[in-house]
This record gives C-alpha cells, sequence and structure tokens, in this order.
C-alpha cells in the first residue's frame, strides 16, 4: 500500500518546515518541537472520572529522588480496576506526560481501567539504565499500592509506544526475572525498539523520509546508550535476552512505513516461538508515531480503540 494521505500531509509540512522534531541536531530543540506538536495532534478522549499529578519514590527508594506520575481514573462502578503502566515515547529523549496525555485518556476511557503515565528520566542527562530503572519502580509501586488508587493488583498492565514500548518489553522481561515477581496481565508495545543490534528489511527500506530516519534513530541510541557495548544487553534489547518464556501475553502494534517495524514483527515471532500469547498488526499506510496523531490521521483513533481492546480483554479475563 502507499503512504495514507493524511500520514503523507504530515510528512510533507515536516520537510517543509526544515524537518520533523525527531531530527533536530540539539535535543533540547527537539524535545520543544515534540511538545509543541502535540497540540496538533491531541484529539478526543472521553470523560473521565480524574486525572492526578503526583509524585512515588524512585528506585533509590524514598532517599533516591521522586518520579513523577498522572493518574487517570475512569468513570467505572468497579470497586477495583485494572491498571496499566505508560511509558512515553520520545527516543528515551523527548516526551513527557503531556506529550502522551490524550492518549493516557483515550485508553483509560476505552479500557476502563486506571492508567498511570510515568515520567520516566531522560537521556542525555540520565543514560542507560535510568530511564528503565524508573519504570520498574513505577510498576512495583503501583502493585503495592493499587488498591488505594482504586485498582486492582492481580491485574497489572504495562503499555508504551517506541521507545516507552522497549521500556514496557524490559520492564516485563526485569519483573520475570526478579525474586519478587509480579504478575502481569499485559504488554501493549506500540511500533517498539526493541534490538539495538538489529539489521532489519524495514530500517533499509524506511530510513529516510518518514519522519524517524536512520539517521534520527542512530542520534537518539547514541544519546541513551552511548557505550556501544550496552547496546547488547537484553535490558537494553529485550529481543536478546536469553529466553522469552513466562511473559505476559502480548499486543504488538506497528507501522508499515516504520524503520522499526520489523523490529516488533520479529519480537512477536520470538515471543510466539517461547509460547507466549502474541497478538500482532501492522498498520497500512501509516509512519513511526501515527497513534499520537489521531487529531490528524484518523487511523490513529483505529488503533487506540484496537490497543484499548486488548487491554479490556486481558483484563476481564
Amino acid at each position: 500500500m502507499s503512504l495514507d494521505p493524511q500520514c503523507a500531509a504530515i510528512v510533507e509540512a515536516a520537510a517543509a518546515a526544515g524537518g520533523s522534531p525527531l531530527e533536530q541536531s540539539d535535543h533540547l530543540a527537539s524535545r520543544e518541537a515534540y511538545e509543541a506538536a502535540t497540540g496538533v495532534y491531541r484529539h478526543a478522549t472521553g470523560e473521565l472520572q480524574s486525572v492526578e499529578d503526583r509524585t512515588i519514590p524512585g528506585p533509590g527508594g524514598p532517599g533516591g529522588g521522586k518520579i513523577p506520575i498522572r493518574i487517570y481514573t475512569p468513570v467505572s462502578v468497579l470497586p477495583a480496576m485494572g491498571v496499566t503502566l505508560f511509558f512515553h515515547g520520545g527516543g528515551w529523549v523527548i516526551g513527557s506526560l503531556e506529550s502522551h496525555d490524550h492518549i493516557c485518556r483515550y485508553l483509560a476511557h476505552g479500557a476502563g481501567c486506571i492508567v498511570v503515565a510515568v515520567d520516566y528520566r531522560l537521556a542525555p542527562e540520565h543514560k542507560f539504565p535510568a530511564g528503565l530503572e524508573d519504570c520498574i519502580a513505577a510498576t512495583r509501586w503501583v502493585a503495592e499500592n493499587a488498591e488505594t488508587i482504586g485498582g486492582d493488583p492481580a491485574r497489572i498492565a504495562v503499555a508504551g509506544d517506541s521507545a516507552g514500548g522497549n521500556l514496557a518489553a524490559s520492564t516485563a522481561l526485569a519483573l520475570r526475572d526478579s525474586d519478587r515477581k509480579i504478575p502481569l496481565s499485559l504488554q501493549l508495545l506500540i511500533y517498539p525498539s526493541v534490538d539495538f543490534t538489529a539489521q532489519t528489511a524495514s530500517m533499509e527500506e524506511n530510513g529516510e523520509g518518514y519522519l524517524l530516519t536512520r539517521h534520527s534513530v542512530e542520534a537518539f541510541a547514541d544519546m541513551y546508550l552511548p557505550n556501544k557495548a550496552a547496546r547488547s544487553d537484553p535490558r537494553a534489547s529485550p529481543q536478546l535476552a536469553k529466553y522469552h518464556i513466562d511473559l505476559p501475553r502480548a499486543w504488538i502494534q506497528t507501522a508499515e512505513f516504520d524503520p522499526l517495524r520489523d523490529e516488533g514483527r520479529i519480537y512477536g515471532e520470538t515471543l510466539a516461538k517461547a509460547g507466549v500469547a502474541v497478538e500482532y498488526k501492522c498498520y497500512a499506510g501509516m509512519v513511526h508515531g501515527f497513534a499520537r496523531m489521531g487529531g490528524m490521521v484518523d487511523v490513529a483513533l483505529d488503533a487506540l480503540e484496537h490497543a484499548a481492546g486488548a487491554l479490556k480483554s486481558a483484563f476481564d479475563a
């Protein structure tokens, strides 16, 4: 299929403006441009009972810093709801609670679950594995405190897009391998980056001209993982884990014109071979980041509806 006309218009506008936020040479400029695009991409999300900002202890405990989170609670009559940890995308360098606020609102309303968005530490100020450690700590906090926010500690999912999908997959692996295991209902991975060592056909085919470029992928990797050897660490590249058995079921979404498309597909195949229940869908005509673009791209809302359905199904099960 050819590039979706709505995506093509975004790609053309980015090119006319000198490149997408992902292609800025300065990471601070990238952050600013990425946040500015949020207003254009924001879409209707549905009514919620409450949205609350708070902080929780960091991975070092009470004296180890604080992690900002945002808790989205849907209108519900259930005494305890499933809880989804959401880790935003942005190459481990950009993105925030605000940049993905509309996605979190949509998932909370559509799935009828509490969503806890995590404002994990970003590179290059905080390199690997700082962001991952925050995500693991936040997931543990939810497991230990779910009832205090109206959640069910037996029904927890992890979710994220792009770099956030990487963090969700890595968090699922870390919790499986920990002495303090936390059973997860689902890992929702939206066009995830899962292998820093990968050489894929989609990177060759889509590495230029579709917002996320091969150059920007490498630039983000250099900021997050300046130590090249660390890119083979399974905590950074979950595809490279020794084994993938006993992981939670997965719902993986990719985009046809995304350099990361094949990483998501291959990870789904790896999980399935290990006996993990996997649902996978590649959205035709779409580019990387499209799920955040519901204000301009109709298919984005389809993808979020599918994601919300996967969460609801996992929690109902």
